[in-house]
């Protein structure tokens, strides 16, 4: 077998294989004698028609087999002596295999990409400065507020109004566009809350229940079929049922009810060292996304479609399991499945981008995972609970899987880690950390 490898770009490979005649034909014949055995054709007894009969009734049959016979013979072979380690499936292409030729196919592989880590001390980075605002523990306050309220049915009468809660039944169609036609029962809109497709909640204002009316709005750019975006879609929709919400008073009794407080001071003093505990949290988490961004941008590189799928199907099921437990959907969002891979498709590469350049970090630097950083994880997982910590300690001891998943995690916090400690960081106010 002849054996010719080509780079068609830094991660993908085509791998040309040509098997010889002699070698084609002697498998032909050794797949039609096997078929002979077993072929059921009119007017023989199994395994006895003549071969000629065979051979005209099961080339199609032959020409599969021998193809695939071909390609686990040869094609991994091939690639263990070219030292080729695919990360995906290769995707084959072939000619028709004839008796008397030669068969001659190609594989394009995928594999990662050669890395050489340059100029990753002294990343510059923007770190955002934490400043306390007295707003966002009014307005944490205020979520608490809406949260335990009452949801209270209107008067038969009274009509939604922003802040309202309604169920509701719909169909939605777009004219000439049959695949988004789509229907639910007892879903359930705030109004106001902007949530849905632009244009939609504003029209639900002054329905009354039991009321049918027909809502067309305008569908936005960037709609899940770029096709339909700025087509009239319209919805069918009857209103079941109206709640308002009954707000409880922010008083001493309120606070009592979360946790130990006594008092709203209290609750508002807690509040505040929450807040300025996420805020801290949340700040040194987009630090950390600004350094691997900027070891990104002076390390550039191409990785595997494949891989950047995989991390786009990932993305896919966090999203709809996050809007499932807030009872939407991606159609809610008005989305599908191609339009938030469109919409996310770079950040899912660069997160793939940024995850191989630290595996090259933790290699070059010789970044480990020693007992010391178990302890901290583990203790971090059962966060205080010391029954929890022998639990998560005799689940991470007997599962091996788990277990390297957690020495790639503390690898990867290290590698971060080594870079901030020689990066130059700049703080910013909050107001330019958002306008970057």
């Amino acid at each position: 077998m002849q054996v010719t490898v080509e780079a068609l770009n830094p991660v993908t490979k085509k791998v040309s294989i040509e098997i010889p005649s002699d070698q084609v034909d002697a498998e032909i014949e050794k797949v039609y004698s096997r078929i002979q055995k077993q072929a059921r054709i009119q007017g023989f007894r199994q395994g006895k028609a003549p071969m000629h009969l065979v051979k005209r009734t099961y080339s199609d049959s032959m020409r599969d087999e021998v193809m695939r016979r071909f390609y686990d013979q040869t094609l991994f072979k091939a690639l263990d002596e070219h030292k080729i380690e695919p990360v995906e499936a290769p995707t084959i292409e072939s000619e028709i295999l004839e008796q008397g030729t030669s068969f001659k196919y190609s594989a394009l592989v995928e594999v990662m990409p050669e890395i050489e880590l340059r100029d990753y001390s002294g990343l510059a980075v923007t770190k955002e400065k934490y400043v306390q605002k007295p707003e966002s523990i009014e307005g944490e306050l205020k979520r608490m507020q809406e949260n335990m309220a009452q949801l209270v049915p209107v008067d038969d009468d009274a009509a939604v109004e922003n802040g309202h809660k309604v169920t509701l039944d719909y169909t939605f169609s777009v004219d000439g566009f049959p695949e988004e036609t789509s229907n639910a029962e007892d879903a359930e809109v705030e109004v106001g809350e902007n949530k849905l497709v632009p244009g939609f909640e504003e029209q639900l204002i002054g329905l009354k229940r039991g009321e049918t009316r027909e809502i067309t709005i305008t569908l936005p750019e960037g709609y899940r079929t770029p096709e339909a975006a700025g087509k009239p879609g319209v919805f069918q929709v009857t209103i079941k049922e109206i709640k308002r919400k009954e707000l409880p008073e922010l008083d001493d009794e309120f606070a009592q009810q979360f946790g130990e407080n006594e008092s709203m001071e209290q609750l508002r003093a807690k509040l505040a060292e929450y807040h300025e505990k996420h805020e801290l949290e949340r700040i040194e988490n987009d630090l950390k996304e600004n350094v691997i961004q900027a070891l990104i941008e002076k390390n550039p590189l191409e990785v595997p479609k494949s891989m950047v799928k995989r991390q786009l199907d990932h993305m896919l099921e966090n999203f709809r399991n996050r809007l499932k437990g807030q009872g939407m959907s991606l159609e809610m969002m008005g989305l599908d499945e191609e339009g938030f891979r469109q919409r996310f498709r770079d950040s899912a590469e660069n997160k793939v981008k940024g995850g191989l350049l630290l595996m090259a970090l933790v290699e070059k630097e010789n970044i480990s995972a020693n007992d010391e950083d178990f302890e901290q994880r583990y203790e971090q997982i059962a966060a205080g609970n010391p029954d929890m910590l022998n639990r998560v300690k005799e689940y991470y001891h007997s599962n091996k899987n788990a277990k390297n998943a957690l020495v790639a995690e503390i690898k990867e916090d290290k590698a971060i880690r080594f870079l901030l400690d020689s990066a130059v960081i700049t703080e910013t106010e909050p107001a330019e950390q958002k306008a970057a």
